[in-house]
C-alpha cells in the first residue's frame, strides 16, 4: 500500500512579469494586447499616472498593488518598486507591471527589465502610446509637419541631478518641435532660453491631463506663455507637457490668439 502523502505541497508557480504602457491617461489608448496581459495577470503593479479603470481587465481574484508616484506624496522608489515586482513574481506567478504612457520614454521600463533578467525571470514587452506625440496629436498639434518641422525633440526638463537639462540649448537652436517632459517647474528658465535666442513669438503649448477629462490647455507665443498657463489655471498638480514650435501654430484656436497679439501690438 502506498504511503498518503498529508503534508501541504507548495505549488509551484512560474514567474513571469510583462511591462505593459497604458498609454496617456484616458483608459481607451491602451492595446488590445496590453489588455490581453491584464487578464491573465496574476498580480498588477500600476502607478498613479494609470487610470484604475484598466484594473477592471484584471481577474477579480488578481493582486492590484499601488506604487504611486515619484513626484508624489506616496510613491516607492525605483528600487523598491523593481523588488516588488520581482518578489511577486516569484511568489505568484505571472505580474503586469502597468505603467503610464510608454516603457521607454522616460518611463524607466529598461531598469524593470534589467532587474527581472538578473533573476532569470521571463519577461514580454507591451509598448505604449507615448504622451509625448499622442497629447499634442489629439489637441490637433502635429509634431512634424511638411514646411514647419522635420523632425522632434522629446526631452526631459531636468537631468538625474535636477538641474535644468543642458540639451535644451540645442533644442531651441534647432528649427525642430520641441516637446519637453516633467517641464511645468522648469518653464521660465526655458521661455528664458526662447527669448534670448530671439524666438520670443514662436508658438508655444501647454497641455497638463493630456487625453483625460480633466485636461487643460494654454496656446500662445513664446513670450505670452506662461501668463495664459496662469489663465488657464494650470499647475503641478498632474503630468504636463510643453511644446515649442511652428507645428503649435496649426492648432485651431491660434489664428484667434495671433490676431489679438497684432492687435494689441499695433
Amino acid at each position: 500500500m502506498e504511503r498518503q502523502v498529508t503534508d501541504v505541497q507548495k505549488i509551484y508557480v512560474e514567474p513571469k512579469i510583462t511591462l505593459v504602457g497604458a498609454g496617456p491617461g484616458d483608459p481607451d489608448l491602451i492595446s488590445v494586447k496590453g489588455i490581453k496581459a491584464l487578464k491573465a495577470a496574476d498580480v498588477v503593479i500600476y502607478d498613479a499616472l494609470v487610470d484604475e479603470a484598466l484594473l477592471s481587465y484584471a481577474p477579480k481574484e488578481a493582486t492590484r498593488v499601488y506604487v504611486g508616484n515619484p513626484s508624489g506624496d506616496e510613491n516607492f522608489s525605483q528600487a523598491t518598486v523593481n523588488q516588488l515586482m520581482v518578489d511577486y513574481a516569484l511568489n505568484f506567478g505571472h505580474v503586469v507591471r502597468l505603467k503610464g504612457g510608454d516603457l521607454f520614454v522616460f518611463g524607466r521600463g529598461y531598469e524593470e527589465l534589467d532587474y527581472a533578467a538578473s533573476y532569470s525571470i521571463e519577461t514580454a514587452i507591451v509598448p505604449g502610446i507615448s504622451s509625448a506625440i499622442s497629447v499634442p496629436g489629439l489637441q490637433g498639434i502635429p509634431v512634424t509637419h511638411k514646411g514647419d518641422s522635420d523632425s522632434l525633440w522629446i526631452l526631459s526638463a531636468t537631468d538625474s541631478h535636477g538641474h535644468l537639462n543642458k540639451e535644451l540649448n540645442d533644442a531651441v537652436q534647432s528649427s525642430a518641435t520641441v516637446v519637453v517632459l516633467l517641464g511645468f517647474e522648469q518653464l521660465s528658465p526655458i521661455v528664458k532660453r526662447y527669448q534670448e535666442a530671439g524666438k520670443g513669438r514662436l508658438p508655444a503649448a501647454v497641455i497638463q491631463n493630456g487625453s483625460m477629462k480633466n485636461e487643460k490647455i494654454a496656446i500662445g507665443i513664446v513670450n505670452t506663455i506662461e501668463e495664459v498657463v496662469v489663465e488657464a489655471g494650470i499647475d503641478n498638480a498632474g503630468p504636463v507637457l510643453l511644446v515649442f514650435g511652428q507645428t503649435v501654430a496649426l492648432h485651431h484656436k491660434f489664428c484667434h490668439i495671433l490676431s489679438f497679439l497684432e492687435q494689441h501690438e499695433d
